[in-house]
């Protein structure tokens, strides 16, 4: 779909230039165009202009009562269980165009490969969600968390906790490495709520995220103001939230304490929830020698994690900890495999890795890079690579594949610089506690993994760190036929993590759904609550 860019009405290009379309937002039931032409997003592989991506001139306290006055009251026309049906038809619309989407997204760097984690993962995560309401919420708008507590002798007087829809918007702010299921895997638990969600796109990739939501418009499902696009920045937009209101942010440690800072969440507790970048581990046990099946599969854990979206995954393996007596091994192999990497246009014969999401993002990687180098060696790579496939070197947003060696774990850099692209450190620990504490000094982590078939070192080392992690994968020969990766959050299970992390949590099956609810605490005579819950015979 190279063919997006075109001129957009008003604009005089000179003859033969490329000139980019003016994203529009999708706000109060039609599509809008900004005021003038906005910040120029430009190809990931050719350089060329893609989108023109501005929000001047929109009125975002008007979005935002939209949504409350519109879209809320229209979804919570239908319960829990008719939503989730709508959710499963809105993600069933999407598959039947995902190739559109697919083929967008080569033009932020992705391959085929690393644009389906993106299309079908967040498909696939919406359709999870639709499942569980489906099966398990009720056909209203109560939902029941626990059963009635007596609270008297006499059975006449109990309690219960009651979730019922809350009466705000949702704001999702996503990154720009997941535009397809950044935006799905918060908006779906949000309409099974009966809770409207504006969503912000990461300006970079705001051009896919918008096709997905045309998408979803066409389709003539969704109820008038169950969903908005703001496509450019906020602005005041967070001035007008309240108390009903939420906010869910992805993206970096920075941001998330600039947004956690504001009035709306300090002042009005709009229910704040984060999820950050991190500096997460991948521990290889002392039983996984070379000619182990745990050896091989840490090794090619490590490269796809490193390759697959050119390592900007927030769950990418950015410290990758070994025997220190395996260091050279581990070092070798992870190598080897590396230099069978192809580097290229995505869709180019031969390309297994892509290129990072534009020039600035690779200047970021390659400083961080350099940060990196003041504690470690660079085993190989450490900056563009000599040769691509299929485009230019010079215009394309490439990095090669970077691994470097820490022989002095207690360096700092390694804990706490992350270059969000294709870079990991190798570094060697002692044994299974110094493991644990090194894994601890990334102050919070999104997600661990265990590479080891024996038992007791898994033990000590997922019970040592699992306070510092929102999930850890443990992989071994049993396991890895089914196993999903290191860096694929599920949706049945929490996405999340401490600390640098964000503190925050995701998905986890119908934990999101409750996320938008508000719990009550409710006292009355046994068969009053038995009718507010819908259980009444």
């Amino acid at each position: 779909m190279r063919g997006i860019s075109a001129s957009a009405p008003g604009d005089n290009p000179r003859e033969g230039a490329v000139v980019a379309r003016t994203l529009h937002s999708w706000t109060r039931g039609a599509w809008w165009a900004p005021e003038g032409r906005g910040l120029e997003v430009t190809d990931a592989v050719t350089g060329e202009p893609v989108a023109a991506v501005s929000s001047n001139g929109l009125d975002t306290a008007a979005t935002v009562a939209y949504a409350r006055e519109v879209g809320g009251p229209a979804l919570r026309q239908s319960g829990f269980a008719e939503r989730a049906a709508l959710v499963k038809q809105l993600a069933l619309a999407l598959k039947e165009r995902r190739q559109e989407l697919i083929e967008l997204s080569a033009r932020t760097g992705a391959t085929a490969a690393d644009a389906s984690v993106d299309v079908d993962g967040g498909i696939g995560t919406a359709l999870v969600f639709a499942g569980k309401g489906a099966k398990q919420l009720p056909d209203g708008n109560v939902l029941a968390e626990d059963d009635a507590e007596p609270l008297g002798k006499g059975g006449t007087f109990a309690g219960r906790h009651l979730l019922t829809p809350r009466r705000g918007v949702v704001v999702e702010i996503n990154a720009f490495n997941f535009p397809v299921w950044g935006m799905l895997e918060k908006l779906a638990p949000a309409l099974i709520a009966g809770v409207p969600t504006i969503v912000k796109p990461a300006t970079q990739t705001a051009y896919v995220t918008e096709h997905a939501v045309r998408i979803l418009d066409e389709t003539g499902l969704l109820p008038d103001g169950a969903l908005q696009l703001v496509c450019g920045g906020i602005g005041d937009l967070l001035d007008h939230l309240g108390g009903q209101d939420l906010v869910s942010f992805t993206g970096s440690a920075g941001t998330a304490a600039k947004l956690r800072g504001h009035e709306a969440v300090t002042a009005l507790s709009v229910r704040f929830n984060a999820e950050a970048d991190s500096l997460n581990g991948s521990v290889l046990g002392p039983d996984a020698v070379p000619g182990t099946p745990e050896f091989e599969l840490f090794a090619d854990a490590l490269v796809h994690e490193m390759t697959c979206k050119a390592g900007q995954r927030c769950t990418a393996i950015r410290r990758a900890l070994v025997p220190e007596e395996l260091l050279d091994q581990v070092s070798d192999a992870v190598s080897d495999r590396l230099a069978k990497v192809v580097i290229g246009a995505p869709g180019a014969e031969g390309v297994t890795m892509g290129a990072l999401v534009g020039q600035a993002q690779r200047g970021e990687v390659l400083a961080a890079v350099d940060r990196l180098k003041t504690a470690a060696t660079v085993v190989t790579g450490g900056g563009p690579p000599a040769e691509v496939a299929g485009a230019d070197s010079t215009t394309g947003a490439f990095m090669a594949p970077t691994l470097l060696r820490c022989d002095d774990p207690a360096r700092p850099e390694p804990h706490t610089v992350e270059a969000f692209g294709p870079v990991s450190t190798l570094m060697g620990y002692r044994d299974p506690a110094h493991a644990v504490d090194l894994l601890a000094r990334g102050e919070g982590s999104l997600v661990a993994s265990v590479v080891s078939h024996d038992d007791e070192t898994v033990r000590e080392i997922v019970l040592g760190a699992a306070a510092h992690h929102g999930r850890i994968l443990v992989l071994d020969r049993d396991d890895a036929g089914e196993s999903t990766g290191h860096g694929t959050p599920m949706p049945q299970l929490v996405h999340g993590g401490p600390g640098r992390a964000g503190g925050g949590e995701e998905e986890g099956g119908l934990r999101a759904v409750a996320h938008h609810l508000q719990r009550t605490a409710v006292q009355a005579a046994p068969r009053v609550l038995d009718a507010l819950a819908g259980t009444a015979s």
